[in-house]
């Protein structure tokens, strides 16, 4: 289709050589086309050569192609007239050339001429061509200038923001990280000792049989093996352990683009408990909390609490946690806090001061502290009161008795702590659900 549009509304000559495209058969008639000698033949146009003589063309056009990769032009009249003349400083797909399934038949297939030397067709012979002249070197030297200035000419294109953001963008998201040898091979070196130790101890187990108990002493041994084998594939990833480094930014870049409606994939994130007695509500608190800040659209994340247990404790923890995230979020996403459970963040021992240049962090902070040390008052206060259950079981507001009295058969239930409908911290943004 581009040779036939070339030829109807373009210049009608190759862009490359300048040279008239000359019509091929099949292809709709154009002016000047009847200047042309030896094809326009309309008499035979559509004449199809038998399939011998097909097979024979085909075989030796892709002969002579192959033959002539990387070469200049032959010396021989019959391939001179028979093949156009390679094409010059070209080796990707020329426009208007067609591969060999879609060519007429009995056509000579000018396609096989698309891999060329990106330099004229000098004489076959020549001193460029000569290896004892050094013409060969000269040849390659000149080659690779061509390419580096290639070369050049798409590192000046790549200065370009937006491309340099895409090809980052492009890059692997995380990376393997080498793990020292020093904390790999004592690891290893254990490894090594405990499987020594472990063929010494079924070698004995083998040759020593009871034979008073000898279907016990059998089973025994077959278990025993079992345990070392299982063991023993268990040490293949601990022999080579892979450590990855993520980077966010790339994501971002990829999945995140301006303008764009955002890609990332939307997170569930289920959180069980059973007794808040056993798993302490501070700690379950702690988790909701942090997984409510993540560095995430929220719109994307959800988090989920099944208490199979159906506690009064921790429904209110659960609604008390759910207030108290409308000041913590804001605050770990504003001044990026990590850890973002607020009983590690609040408790590890670091320089809270590295990398925050905000000058109204401190104060905030400090009040924000404040803030995690009355919830933790609120937390035990719910604790201290369920300690005290009542023997007829919890009545809730409305007067109605808990639900969840009888733990081991009650009905279903659903509360929706942070939904679409009031999901907002105290700054007005909206909150995960």
């Amino acid at each position: 289709p581009c040779y036939e549009y070339e030829r109807r509304e373009g210049s009608q000559n190759c862009p490359q050589c300048k040279t008239r495209y000359k019509r091929l058969k099949g292809s709709p008639r154009v002016e000047g086309d009847d200047d042309e000698e030896d094809v326009d033949d309309i008499e035979h146009e559509f004449n199809i050569d038998d399939e011998h003589n097909k097979n024979n063309n085909i075989a030796e056009a892709m002969l002579h192609g192959k033959m002539s990769y990387g070469r200049g032009a032959e010396d021989d009249d019959n391939y001179n007239a028979q093949y156009p003349p390679v094409i010059a400083g070209r080796s990707a797909h020329v426009s208007g050339e067609f591969p060999i399934s879609t060519q007429p038949h009995g056509e000579q297939l000018s396609s096989l001429h698309k891999r060329v030397h990106p330099y004229g067709s000098p004489e076959y012979g020549s001193g460029r061509w000569d290896k004892k002249d050094g013409g060969w070197k000269e040849r390659m030297e000149e080659w690779k200038m061509h390419q580096q200035g290639n070369l050049g000419a798409e590192i000046d294109d790549s200065l370009d923001p937006d491309m340099a953001m895409l090809d980052e963008a492009r890059q692997p998201l995380s990376r393997k990280v080498p793990i020292a040898s020093s904390k790999i091979n004592p690891y290893r070196m254990v490894i090594v000792a405990r499987l020594f130790i472990l063929a010494i101890f079924i070698r004995y187990r083998l040759l020593n049989p009871v034979h008073d108990a000898f279907g016990l002493w059998l089973t025994s041994v077959i278990c025993e093996i079992w345990f070392a084998f299982s063991w023993i594939l268990d040490q293949f990833p601990k022999w080579f352990p892979i450590d990855r480094e993520t980077y966010l930014d790339r994501l971002s870049l990829r999945y995140e683009r301006e303008g764009e409606p955002n890609m990332l994939c939307p997170v569930d994130v289920f959180v069980s408990t059973v007794d808040p007695l056993k798993e302490p509500p501070l700690v379950t608190a702690n988790t909701v909390l942090s997984i409510l800040a993540m560095d995430y659209p929220v719109e994307k994340i959800s988090c989920y609490i099944s208490d199979d247990g159906a506690s009064m404790l921790s429904f209110e923890s659960l609604s008390e946690t759910a207030e108290f995230a409308r000041k913590w979020v804001p605050f770990c996403k504003k001044f990026a806090i990590e850890p973002r459970a607020p009983e590690m963040y609040f408790s590890d021992k670091i320089d809270y001061l590295k990398d925050k240049v905000q000058p109204t962090f401190v104060k905030e902070r400090r009040a924000m502290k404040r803030e995690y040390e009355e919830f933790k008052v609120r937390i035990n206060a719910l604790v201290a009161k369920a300690m005290k259950a009542p023997a007829e079981g919890w009545i809730m507001q409305d007067g109605t008795p808990w639900p969840g009295n009888n733990t081991k058969d009650h009905p279903g239930m659903i509360q929706v702590f942070l939904g679409q409908s009031g999901g907002t911290d105290v700054e007005g943004n909206e909150l995960p659900r």
